[in-house]
């Protein structure tokens, strides 16, 4: 995709997305408190699901910066000595890595000096967001999911580093699974990221990894979705566009507003969805009260 077809798709998506100046929920409009009621008979048995991977403490090719546990108490020691002790710990943490799941808030992409809907740039600072931090997130975020599994669509077990997903196969995958996304749904777009990873090992995912072609946001904006979510990092890389690195990020989040969420896990929904004959479940997604951060980590829930 050339620089000029990249701007003409960027300008398409940001005019065809309403929005009053004053904007800073972006796609989650779509998700209007009828959605929510509808979603709620998505429910059948119960099960509940996390769709989010155990953070990790351990460096490794996509993990140079992992996350950090210690331990503050007990001391060594003091847990079999007599009387009330409290176990207590500190955790830090990389929100924007390659390993971790998280949610990308709308203040995460910087583009032309701008953040969504105009909102400037300099508006995040080394202190924080002041606009459009994870903190528009702070009632959570409850509706209808839907997981499109494009490895099962093209009879492989994941796609590999590098390729892309177009919006023919989430189309395909829609017919192939009898299911439909719909206006203010959140989709999760399943590459098989974890699965390649547990066998072939860690890689360098900042270097290559399958994702979401540009042109498949059009698919996004035309079915209204509200949160987008992959077991990736919903770009492809090596970036198909000259010159930018992360297309489907300035695409979604810059031009549309709408959310991501990054490095989830699907292995466990994809084989209940199986076994229930369904790919739609009620999603419950709770992001950290972080009131001036770019995102946070996530455990979304499905309630099959």
């Amino acid at each position: 995709m050339t620089g000029d077809e990249f701007r003409a798709l960027y300008e398409e998506l940001r005019e065809r997305t309403p929005r009053a100046p004053d904007d800073r929920r972006g796609t989650l409009g779509h998700l209007t408190p009828e959605c929510v009621v509808a979603a709620t008979t998505e429910v059948r048995s119960g099960l509940t699901v996390s769709l989010a991977a155990p953070i990790e403490t351990l460096p490794g090719p996509d993990n140079p910066d992992p996350a950090r546990h210690t331990m503050i108490a007990p001391v060594a020691g003091g847990a079999t000595a007599d009387g009330l002790h409290f176990a207590r710990d500190r955790f830090a943490m990389n929100v924007h890595g390659d390993a971790d799941s998280h949610l990308d808030a709308l203040c995460h992409v910087l583009f032309d000096g701008e953040l969504y809907n105009g909102v400037p740039a300099g508006s995040v600072t080394p202190e924080g967001a002041r606009e459009l931090s994870v903190e528009v997130l702070r009632n959570g975020v409850v509706g209808r999911g839907v997981l499109l599994d494009v490895p099962r669509l093209r009879g492989v077990p994941w796609l590999e580093p590098g390729e892309h997903v177009g919006a023919g196969d989430l189309t395909a995958a829609e017919e192939a699974q009898g299911v439909r996304v719909r206006s203010g749904d959140m989709l999760f777009v399943r590459v098989g990221h974890r699965p390649r990873r547990e066998e072939r090992g860690a890689w360098e995912a900042a270097r290559a990894r399958a994702g979401l072609h540009p042109t498949a946001v059009r698919y996004l904006a035309e079915r209204q979705v509200s949160v987008l979510g992959s077991d990736g990092n919903n770009d492809t890389a090596p970036s198909p566009v000259a010159g930018i690195g992360f297309p489907v990020h300035v695409l979604t989040m810059h031009a549309m507003g709408l959310p991501l969420m990054d490095y989830l896990q699907f292995e466990e929904l994809t084989r209940a969805c199986a076994r229930a004959g369904r790919w739609s479940f009620l999603c419950v997604v709770a992001p950290l009260r972080l009131p001036a951060a770019t995102g946070s980590p996530v455990n979304p829930v499905a309630v099959l």
